[in-house]
């Protein structure tokens, strides 16, 4: 459904009275198929929003090149606005407007007749559960309402793929749920999903493959478990009272420690068996006088593929 070949793009930006160019996206190889989920994860100024709107065709590529919908990014961007849905980060909804005009103006801008504008809009509206609140204006709705209009904006001229921008980004836990179901429902009507998201969550939960982007560029790329079974074995994090340098010392050189980063407070160790090697890392921080604060075992996250891939968390991030 989407595929790409070194697409790039870079931006001018001005530092006081110097000129530089900064590469926002290096070169991005992809392979989106037919009626997935396709997440593309990572920080904020990763890329991500940036890849998207060139496969939008909202900005212009500086190189590469890219099909969308079977239509080439390139050379044929009418046909390819034609073939998708694009459902912004910051919405789309105009607060003196009922989501049944939106729909239908929405409809027709597409070329749909109006009364088939009609039938798509009624049947929008009962899809993402808006029926009740149809006819009143947008400025009245909650941000989960608002969020299914937009997502409902998007698909109402039935497109091969669509594009969601962080579409759960300040919504409350009832209403990210809510809106995983939505998108789950879109995929089973045979729609393909790609989604920029830098919720851990929300990537492991939904999507069927994911690509991990930070500084303009893919590190990664696979369904969640199979990123995840990268990293052998499970993660210790132990916080310590005191300097997090101590602690590091005294256990960076212990044999069942694989690999170690070092965090504010404390560590993060990759070991082989973390049931077993705990009493021994205790015992290790003990005969050297580190007082424990916590320590905590858990199998390897999307968020430990993110640090083994760029060296740093993206929670931190």
């Amino acid at each position: 459904m989407i595929e790409t070949r070194g697409l790039r793009k870079s931006f001018r930006s001005r530092q006081g009275r110097e000129q530089r160019t900064v590469d926002a996206v290096r070169g991005v190889d992809l392979v989106v198929r037919e009626g997935e989920i396709f997440g593309f994860l990572g920080p904020n100024g990763a890329g991500k929003t940036t890849t998207l709107r060139m496969l939008a065709t909202l900005i212009e590529p500086d190189g590469g090149e890219a099909t969308v919908a079977g239509a080439n990014l390139r050379t044929e961007p009418g046909e390819v606005r034609r073939r998708i849905g694009y459902v912004a980060q910051g919405g789309s909804t105009w607060d003196e407007s009922t989501a049944r005009e939106e729909l239908v103006l929405q409809a027709r801008m597409y070329g749909i007749g109006k009364a088939e504008a009609q039938r798509r809009a009624t049947r929008a509206l009962a899809a993402f559960q808006l029926t009740e609140y149809a006819d009143r204006k947008c400025k009245t709705y909650s941000g989960g309402q608002r969020r299914r209009v937009d997502i409902a904006l998007g698909i109402i001229h039935e497109p091969k793929v669509v594009f969601l921008d962080e579409p759960t980004t300040g919504l409350d836990p009832q209403s990210r749920a809510h809106m995983w179901d939505e998108i789950r429902r879109l995929r089973a009507e045979g729609m393909t999903i790609f989604i920029t998201t830098h919720y851990l969550d929300e990537a492991d939960a939904l999507c069927d493959r994911i690509a991990i982007m930070d500084h303009g560029e893919i590190v990664a790329e696979g369904t969640p478990a199979e990123l995840k079974r990268e990293i052998s074995g499970d993660v210790v994090l132990v916080s310590v009272d005191g300097p997090a340098t101590a602690a590091a010392k005294v256990l960076e050189a212990e044999p069942y420690v694989n690999r170690m980063e070092t965090l504010d407070g404390g560590v993060r160790l990759y070991v082989n068996d973390g049931s077993r090697e705990m009493p021994q890392i205790l015992r290790t921080l003990d005969a050297a006088g580190i007082m424990l604060d916590s320590i905590e075992l858990h199998r390897p996250s999307l968020d430990d593929v993110f640090l083994t891939k760029t060296g740093r968390s993206l929670r931190e991030s």
